[in-house]
């Protein structure tokens, strides 16, 4: 894990004293709303429906024990008792007051954290697949590159006011764990003919009001090359990229209005000169950033006592199946720790749930956890044998939730209950699936599932890529919900296509059911997936269910 050098340590010191003192001329009146907001959103600080929210960054969604006791602490001196995880792989509170604010950023500092470049059109905290350097597929741990990345972004002079917001994930497997197709740009480490690692540049991702799957810019840009090769298609965005429109200032949509050969040349141009200016010394900075990283001291110690439990007690059983994934040790399991509850917030976790989380990552798995994209906390590098009081612990305080994967595992942003752009309540909708499902004791059967549910046009729950994807909407001071099929965010990302009009508050949870009952008639077995079935059979049997008759479209429409 990275560890802080005198340079960083110094850095976000001065820009908590920096904020501290524009916070206080706000608050006495002399700055403005209108000049104090470019600079509360440099240091994460958002105002929201009802408050001031304060968006933490997690680079790759990496914390040790110790900062996720802080971020508890946080919690309950500052905000109330809480802290969202997000898709983004960070932690936001949804209640600090402005003078709290500098105490908070000071209090990050302590443990090495920041919120800078958590808001704000620059490049955005880097994310990357929260299995990274545990996997059994994986080809090089992703980490070190993103916090290289990471290193040279931050206050980066040239990209500090883009054109819009800029976001980069990376992944180091062919399965993609991190959405890297719905980024502006996404970073797949791959092996070429030559057996030789480097990175497959994507451009051009983004879901919101225009949702479009990245374009392969190069298929194989080395290891050495790949800072210098970020900075000149940023560059190229910078210059190209829209500023008389924010919904086309994207760069999916330089890329769409410009074409993807024009934006190649532009920047194979643009990375000769770039390269030349580097002169090694992004080589020399990894150098020091990727020892840090080293695997844990795993352990051989036999995994009786797993074996044990898993074959005597069928609620643990139920958890393993679900929660946990291969290692790449044997012996060793990645712990997903279900944040979604039945019937709770998806992604809200108490000042308890998280200091019970640090405890366990340091007693047990190596003093590291992940935050993933999908609202859940990660435990990496687990051995068998303490996955019995692993289970047992997070039981005791309502995190043993056996549903990783499954319907109610489900993404929502804030919505209407917190967010001020947001036109539909997301909270609501996914906690009331959630408990219908579990009354009908279905999820299992369904299996694997992903719904992705979004307040708003701005696709924050990342609804486009779910297999099912409600999308809430304001239709003349009415929610409506639309809902989309076959999206998905895996390696073969795909916007899903929007199934027909949409439902009312009080039919889209019906809505979701029919269509589950739908899907458990139509598959050929219990092996065949919803998404699998969707796209053997295609959105005809799915949009019978959730229109039976014309007359219900005519009501639905209505």
């Amino acid at each position: 894990m990275y560890k802080y050098n005198d340079f960083d340590e110094a850095f976000v010191r001065e820009r908590v004293a920096q904020f501290r003192g524009q916070v206080e001329r706000r608050i006495d009146g002399s700055l403005a709303e209108e000049e104090f907001r470019p600079l509360r959103l440099m240091n994460g600080l958002y105002l929201q429906l009802h408050a001031y929210m304060l968006r933490v960054a997690v680079p790759y969604g990496t914390l040790s024990s110790r900062q996720m006791n802080q971020l508890a602490f946080i919690a309950d001196k500052w905000d109330r008792g809480y802290g969202h995880f997000t898709t983004r792989q960070n932690i936001q509170y949804n209640w600090p007051k402005l003078q709290d604010v500098p105490d908070m950023l000071s209090a990050l500092a302590d443990v090495e954290m920041h919120a800078i470049q958590t808001s704000g059109n620059t490049i955005r905290n880097v994310t990357s697949d929260h299995f990274a350097g545990a996997a059994a597929d994986e080809i090089e741990d992703p980490r070190p590159w993103a916090e290289l990345i990471r290193q040279w972004s931050t206050d980066h002079p040239e990209f500090q006011f883009l054109p819009r917001k800029f976001k980069i994930a990376v992944t180091g497997a062919p399965n993609d764990r991190a959405v890297v197709k719905a980024h502006d740009i996404g970073l797949q480490i791959v092996r070429n003919d030559a057996g030789e690692v480097g990175f497959e540049v994507i451009v051009g991702g983004g879901l919101g009001r225009t949702p479009m799957v990245g374009k392969v810019v190069n298929g194989f840009v080395p290891k050495e090359d790949i800072l210098p090769y970020l900075e000149a298609i940023v560059s190229v965005y910078n210059l190209l990229g829209r500023r008389d429109n924010k919904y086309k200032a994207r760069i999916k949509i330089t890329v769409h209005e410009n074409g993807l050969e024009t934006i190649q040349k532009l920047v194979e141009e643009e990375f000769k000169t770039r390269k030349a200016l580097f002169n090694g010394a992004d080589r020399e900075l990894f150098a020091q950033i990727a020892p840090q990283f080293a695997a844990p001291e795993f352990s051989a110690a036999p995994t009786d006592l797993f074996d044990a439990t898993y074959n005597d007690d069928p609620v643990f059983r139920a958890w393993a199946d679900t929660n946990l994934a291969e290692h790449r040790q044997p012996g060793y399991a990645i712990v997903t720790i279900s944040l979604k509850p039945h019937g709770k917030t998806p992604g809200d976790a108490t000042s308890d749930q998280m200091r019970v989380m640090a405890d366990l990552a340091k007693e047990f798995a190596h003093d590291e956890l992940r935050v993933s994209h999908e609202q859940n906390i990660v435990l990496p590098h687990v051995h068998k044998r303490h996955l019995p009081e692993i289970h047992a612990r997070l039981r005791a305080v309502g995190l043993a939730t056996a549903n990783v994967g499954l319907i109610s595992d489900i993404i929502a942003c804030p919505g209407m209950d917190y967010c001020a752009l947001a036109t539909a309540r997301s909270i609501p909708i996914a906690q009331e699936i959630s408990t219908r499902f579990d009354a009908l004791k279905l999820e299992h059967e369904i299996g694997d599932l992903k719904i992705k549910i979004s307040g708003c046009i701005n696709a924050c729950g990342h609804h486009h890529v779910g297999h099912i994807g409600i999308l809430g909407l304001d239709r003349a001071g009415v929610e409506n919900y639309q809902i989309t099929l076959g999206g998905d965010g895996s390696e073969t990302t795909t916007i899903g296509e929007r199934a027909g009009p949409g439902f009312s508050y009080t039919e889209i949870v019906p809505a979701i059911e029919r269509l589950m009952l739908a899907y458990l008639d139509v598959r050929e077995n219990a092996e065949e997936t919803f998404l699998e079935t969707y796209r053997r059979l295609g959105a005809e049997p799915f949009k019978a269910a959730l229109y039976p008759d014309d007359t219900g479209k005519r009501k639905h429409a209505a």
